[in-house]
């Protein structure tokens, strides 16, 4: 063990890593900060480059960047009541009424200080519940396995969506684009129309790339409403009564964390549910829940704490089961596969060194937070005032060769953009695009482990509850399945229901 934690620390300290480190560092803050660009679009943009890199390095691009660009999310949604970042939503209004109330850097600092805080919060529950689980996990078989994936993929329907059935719709949009080509256990091409192309499947990560940027920058094509102008000229010293904060709102630091990284750990799950459930609950549980709204910080301070520790929580399944916790896992689950870092409770065993790694890579990403960050405000007004029309097509352009890069594919590039073409229509209508993103990255692992259980069991149906794990995960499916179709029927009724 303490070789592996050796071999650790060498990697990651490694002059090249740290290199790594600071400039996806500063691209996450810079995506972040700019309305419109995700931290998952971050993640899709660095896959193209992470191709070239070694396993750890690769790694850490996609944590540090990704955990900056949550953070940095806040900035303008203190600045300018945009958010940058899904995640910053749940508190904008609130930041930007302290900053009407000339306490931006207060808002700011909380939002620094505690992401940072809630991301180490995070990182120790993935160090201690990752290794438990994967010891768990080595009992599994391809029953258990059958029954997770189908879990997690109704997880992420009734998670993401306020409307379950347009959940549905685009979780089988995505198990549909799975099935295309020979990666099937059959071998047999399917959905292939006589093109030799989609033989080899649908390119998950050109996929995910057009999903997350092209509709990003169709949607800026689109909108017509006049940028926003910041109310301050400047800000101050962030980190002033940051201490006092902390002694003050210990209880809500400490839920926002433990929310945060619970919901970060359901699939399709992540940041941005943390931080609005997180923030409805620091409201309902407040002294003084009436301040909500007009610029109190205790909201900011919950969930801060929350969006981050989410980042940590949603690697917890992705590094263990392969199921990814959000969409940001859900990409960097293809980067493990290329790197020959399959995730899985054997990655724990065969290469100890790797995952400690992902570990200290965490932790180093979020105390290097706080310096950044602090620079990054300082800085925002010049970020926010880069013109979005240069920014865009550089974006695109970025998108189109990495993704042709990636396989030296024509193909690839097309299958982005008719992605992102799609990604784009089906937000419009209010159709979540992560049950689909889950779709295509689980329901390969689905049909195989369906196949393995018949072939084992001889077509018998009965041997998928006949051990004592996939009873309890078949049970706990199907409740979460026919719960609520009960308790429908039963309201309609006129029955007096309490809903769990």
């Amino acid at each position: 063990m303490l070789t592996a934690i050796g071999q650790a620390f060498a990697m990651v300290f490694d002059p090249y890593t740290l290199m790594v480190i600071v400039f996806a560092s500063i691209f996450g803050l810079f995506v972040g900060a700019v309305p419109g660009l995700t931290a998952t679009m971050a993640t899709a943009l660095l896959v193209p480059i992470t191709f070239f890199m070694p396993p750890i390095p690769a790694i850490a691009c996609m944590v540090t960047a990704t955990a900056m660009a949550i953070f940095s999310g806040d900035i303008p949604g203190c600045l300018l009541r945009i958010p940058g970042t899904p995640a910053s939503a749940a508190y904008t209004d609130e930041a930007y009424a302290m900053t009407r109330k000339g306490e931006a850097e207060k808002a700011l600092g909380a939002s620094l200080v505690f992401s940072a805080v809630g991301g180490l919060f995070g990182t120790i529950v993935l160090i201690v519940a990752a290794p438990a689980l994967a010891d768990f996990a080595l009992n599994f078989s391809s029953f258990e396995y059958f029954w997770l994936v189908t879990l997690g993929l109704t997880c992420a329907v009734f998670i993401t969506s306020s409307e379950p059935l347009k959940g549905i719709v685009t979780l089988l949009l995505g198990l549909l684009v799975a099935c295309v080509g020979l990666g099937n256990p059959a071998g047999f091409p399917r959905f292939t129309f006589g093109n030799a192309e989609m033989t080899g499947g649908i390119g998950m990560i050109a996929m995910m790339i057009g999903m997350f940027a092209i509709s990003e920058i169709i949607r800026y094509v689109v909108d017509t409403s006049p940028p926003a102008e910041m109310v301050v000229e400047k800000v101050g010293n962030v980190l002033a009564g940051q201490w006092a904060l902390a002694k003050k709102y210990p209880v809500q630091i400490l839920r926002g964390s433990t929310l945060g990284t619970a919901v970060g750990a359901l699939p399709g799950a992540g940041a941005d549910i943390a931080a609005w459930m997180s923030y409805a609950m620091s409201k309902k549980f407040s002294k003084e829940p009436e301040k909500f709204g007009t610029g109190h910080v205790e909201g900011i301070v919950e969930s801060g704490s929350a969006n981050n520790s989410a980042l940590a929580g949603a690697w917890i399944p992705a590094l263990v089961f392969g199921i990814p916790g959000d969409s940001i896992t859900a990409i960097v689950i293809g980067v493990l596969y290329m790197k020959n870092m399959n995730p899985g409770p054997t990655l724990f065993t065969t290469n100890p060194q790797n995952i400690y790694a992902v570990f200290l890579l965490f932790i180093l990403a979020n105390i290097i937070m706080v310096p950044l960050g602090i620079l990054c405000i300082k800085a925002a007004r010049r970020i926010l005032k880069v013109p979005r029309e240069i920014l865009m097509p550089l974006i695109l352009l970025f998108c189109i060769v990495g993704t042709f890069a990636i396989n030296n594919s024509v193909f690839e590039v097309a299958v982005m953009l008719v992605a992102g073409v799609i990604a784009y229509l089906l937000e419009q209508n209010r159709f979540p695009i992560a049950p689909a993103i889950l779709g295509v990255v689980l329901g390969g692992m689905l049909e195989e482990n369906f196949i393995t259980s018949m072939i084992k069991s001889n077509g018998s149906l009965a041997a998928f509850v006949g051990r004592p794990i996939a009873l309890g995960l078949a049970v706990l499916t199907l409740v979460v399945w026919f719960l609520p179709v009960v308790l429908k029927v039963l309201r309609s009724r006129g029955a007096p229901v309490s809903s769990p």
